[in-house]
């Protein structure tokens, strides 16, 4: 990383060191601090250009804030706001681009409803008082990231990407078996939406390099933390951490969690994202597994975190599509 990206690297994790608590934002009705999540657009994570209000961050920037914020599993609202900036940079035009940037930019919380979508438009042709910019959308989309509390939704069918006023349709929280992720699903039954653009391939790539750096950042904490624990917890007068074979297993931790970072860098198209996902995924997955043998019975009390490093590791694993998904559409691209 650059001396700027070091630095700001430091600044977010000196951030989250001092502001952050995961339980305490789990028992809020809206599941994340909402202090926090300005102090971090503050810092400017969100990739906006400074055209639309923001920082100019880029990529690289958004790329490690999520890897801070997975290293301690704050909940926060920027993997879903950053994919909905970049979905409004990637397919819309200026006059509907710079209107909700800038919204974005000052702290307002975005989401984009793209995966795990059911949806049919009904052209506003049919409806003469309407715009004709505008459609009607019927159906449900689930596993929304904060989508019951979005400030500006985002919905795609597939083909066009628009955009629905929270306050015309029904949304509700969707627990899950990771509770430091928001998840929704949000029902559209009539709902007036504006078409703002088109769907876009790297809307998905991009989602899918943002998840892997997140889970990389978590999956180097739960290898950190399970190297701490191995040095302390005592077995035939020793420490665990002492024994070779244990050793060995955590060196191939390390190579894993190293390999994975290696795949999320370099996630910059349809084929490279799709690795990183089922990389990242099947690693993190690993990692947390391990950590839950190796803390023995305290890795599954409430008072430790392993078993929250485990439970984000099965969900971020099916977000966006399960590694056997992403592994099938690999295939085919390799049979082109």
């Amino acid at each position: 990383m650059t001396p700027e990206q070091l630095a700001l690297r430091d600044a977010v994790r000196g951030l989250l060191d001092k502001h952050s608590d995961v339980r305490a934002a789990i028992e809020t009705p809206h599941g994340y601090d909402k202090d926090l999540w300005a102090r971090l657009t503050d810092i400017g994570v969100l990739p906006i250009p400074e055209q639309y209000g923001g920082s100019g961050a880029t990529f690289d920037e958004t790329r490690i804030a999520l890897e801070e914020l997975g290293r301690t599993l704050t909940p926060s609202p920027l993997l879903a706001s950053a994919i909905a900036a970049h979905a409004l940079l990637t397919s819309t035009g200026a006059e509907f681009r710079g209107r909700l940037l800038r919204r974005i930019a000052e702290g307002a919380v975005a989401t984009l409803a793209w995966d795990s979508v059911a949806v049919t438009a009904t052209p506003a042709i049919d409806y003469p008082e309407v715009n004709a910019a505008s459609d009607y959308l019927d159906g449900a989309a689930r596993y929304v990231l904060d989508g019951d509390l979005a400030e500006i939704l985002l919905v795609s069918d597939g083909e066009f990407l628009y955009e629905v006023d929270p306050a015309t349709l029904s949304r509700e929280h969707t627990p899950t078996i990771d509770q430091t992720r928001r998840l929704a699903t949000v029902h559209l039954s009539n709902a007036p939406a504006l078409r703002v653009g088109r769907w876009s391939p790297e809307i998905r790539d991009f989602a899918l390099a943002a998840l892997s750096a997140e889970q990389v950042g978590a999956a180097a904490r739960a290898l950190e933390l399970t190297v701490e624990y191995t040095k302390t917890r005592v077995q035939f007068g020793k420490p665990i951490g002492s024994f070779q074979a244990l050793k060995h297993r955590m060196a191939d931790l390390h190579v894993l969690v190293e390999t994975a970072r290696s795949a999320a860098l370099a996630a910059n198209d349809e084929v490279s994202a799709a690795v990183a996902k089922v990389y990242c995924s099947e690693a993190f997955f690993s990692v947390a597994a391990e950590m839950v043998q190796l803390h023995g019975g305290i890795a599954i009390t409430w008072e430790h975190d392993a078993h929250l490093y485990f439970k984000r590791a099965h969900g971020s694993r099916q977000l966006f599509g399960s590694p056997q998904d992403h592994i099938r559409r690999l295939t085919r691209f390799a049979h082109r």
